[in-house]
């Protein structure tokens, strides 16, 4: 959530829910079958999530929030997309095919015969332009999946997306639910625009105009969202549930709601509520594709003792990472680098920083600084996976006073601690980043000059040798190729960068029995029509 109007780590809109708290409901479903009859004769099946809110907009071109993403997957098509939870190769989708040219600027897609939206009418080039350019063009959230791409139509059924320099990332951003395919002309009879003049969000918050396998039924921001099914839908795996009902409720009436079949699916518990699950319940355990890390400012005006590289290799030394991952419970893992272990060139385990006490103490003594202390600052009530920063923070103090560090904690409410995180004016930082696309490429903003290594006071011109190798990767074709780049990128960030990735907290989802289906994703958390029943 980054500072583009997304998180702190990755999604900036996870802030108003936390803010304001989580609304428990009081659970109605009777273990997920509705009494209504559908329109067969059979009683309507009916899928209860439970899941705390962060959501603004069910407006796929504006929607850049976890729960939003949920829904836009279940009510709008990509024109490419993954399968299960495997974010390292991008499938067709609304396209049959698709074709990167040799210098990497060229993506050719070939369009499906036979796609329609949810009224029966055929999804169109034309649908996919307009759509594709009203992302860019309105500037909300997701605009800058398409920064620089020109998208054009060059018959009934091939599209182009033009980057200005290599973009081997971009198969891998268009899966994103944000760039679902409208129907446009019924986009358009409802204020839709491809620029900031567009009106058709409130029409679309109250409806759905995609070709997904379910429609909006109903919709409000704070406390429930009803999908239906979409009779109609074109594609081979029709809906199993007739209707998905996604409810806003606290982690701790989750577990409650799902303990005694209120509920089915609980999506934010964390390690330490599924430990204690019990029953005929179904737990998923996987690490999330959020990176815990420390910054250390590197602008001298800020901390002249963080600012020193000797001192920053003290604190590498020093904390006790296994420490951090028992505070995580039980599916969390150590993170090696900045990017996640499911995506490609992440580090492999083996090359995590591991905890050497006297190995710190003399960083520390050939810094030349005597009686350190400084301040560590981090968000007083945000929550990741169910932790909150608090408990680690102490931990994280208690290690590096027995390196000889003192370190004074600083939480502050999210508005306070943003808004020095966001201006690089902590000394010490404790934050977290999640991948706005499942790509490496996103990880380049910890490099210097760019938006996280400016939040460390890391400015352009401070690593050349990095920035360099960070601009050759952003433009590097092949997946061995590219893995390469990182992977060297992230040992050097490790050898002489300003962040010390921790850990990555475990994704808790809790099943009834009867669900079938469900893989977690880390862009869309969960596929609904994904979901099935025994």
């Amino acid at each position: 959530m980054a500072i583009r109007s997304r998180r702190p780590g990755a999604k900036a809109a996870l802030l108003p829910v936390l803010l304001t708290g989580a609304l428990a409901l009081a659970a109605c479903s009777s273990g997920g079958s509705s009494g209504t009859a559908s329109p067969g004769g059979a009683a309507a099946k009916t899928l209860v999530i439970d899941t705390s809110f962060d959501l603004k907009t069910a407006d796929p071109g504006r929607t850049y929030e976890p729960t939003g993403l949920i829904i836009g997957k279940a009510a709008y098509e990509t024109l490419l997309t993954f399968t299960g939870s495997d974010v390292t190769k991008p499938v067709p989708a609304l396209a049959e095919s698709f074709e990167m040219s040799g210098d990497g600027r060229t993506l050719t897609l070939k369009l499906r015969q036979g796609a329609t939206f949810a009224d029966g009418s055929p999804v169109t080039a034309d649908d996919v332009v307009f759509s594709l350019d009203r992302v860019r063009d309105m500037k909300g959230t997701p605009s800058f999946l398409l920064d620089g791409v020109k998208v054009a139509k060059t018959d009934e059924t091939t599209i182009t997306l033009t980057s200005k320099t290599a973009n081997p990332a971009l198969p891998y951003i268009l899966p994103n639910p944000a760039l679902g395919i409208l129907n446009s002309k019924v986009a358009k009879e409802h204020g839709a625009t491809a620029d900031a003049g567009d009106k058709a969000e409130q029409y679309l918050n109250s409806t759905s105009a995609g070709s997904g396998p379910y429609t909006i039924e109903s919709f409000n921001v704070s406390n429930q969202v009803v999908l239906k099914a979409n009779t109609a839908y074109w594609g081979p795996a029709k809906p199993v549930y007739d209707k998905v009902v996604i409810r806003n409720v606290e982690a701790a009436t989750q577990k409650l709601n799902v303990s005694r079949g209120d509920s089915q699916v609980a999506l934010n518990l964390s390690g330490d509520q599924v430990a204690g699950i019990s029953g005929n319940l179904q737990v998923k355990k996987t690490a999330s594709p959020n990176v815990l890390f420390l910054l250390a400012n590197q602008d001298t005006s800020v901390s002249k003792v963080t600012s020193n590289p000797k001192f920053v290799e003290a604190m590498r030394k020093g904390v006790d990472y296994p420490g951090l991952l028992e505070l995580a419970g039980e599916g969390a893992v150590q993170a090696p680098g900045v990017i996640p272990s499911m995506l490609l060139g992440a580090l492999p385990p083996d090359q995590a920083a591991r905890r050497d006490v006297e190995g710190a103490k003399a960083a520390l003594k050939e810094s030349g600084v005597t009686d350190p202390k400084v301040k560590l600052e981090y968000p007083s009530e945000l929550t990741v996976n169910g932790l909150s920063f608090q408990p680690f923070a102490e931990r994280i103090q208690a290690n590096l006073k027995e390196v000889g560090i003192t370190v004074d904690l600083a939480p502050a409410p999210i508005a306070t601690a943003l808004d020095n995180y966001r201006n690089g004016k902590e000394e010490l930082g404790l934050w977290y980043w999640g991948p706005d696309y499942p790509d490496p490429s996103d990880y380049l903003t910890f490099l210097p000059g760019k938006l996280v290594g400016l939040r460390a006071g890391w400015k352009a011109g401070a690593d050349k040798g990095l920035e360099a190798a960070g601009e050759k990767a952003a433009v590097t074709i092949g997946d061995d190729a590219r893995k390469q780049a990182y992977t060297d990128i992230q040992a050097k960030l490790n050898a002489s960068g300003p962040f010390i990735t921790l850990i990555q907290p475990s994704q808790n989802i809790v099943t009834a029995a009867s669900v079938t289906g469900l893989e977690f994703h880390p862009v869309w958390t969960v596929d609904v029509a994904d979901l099935g029943t025994k």
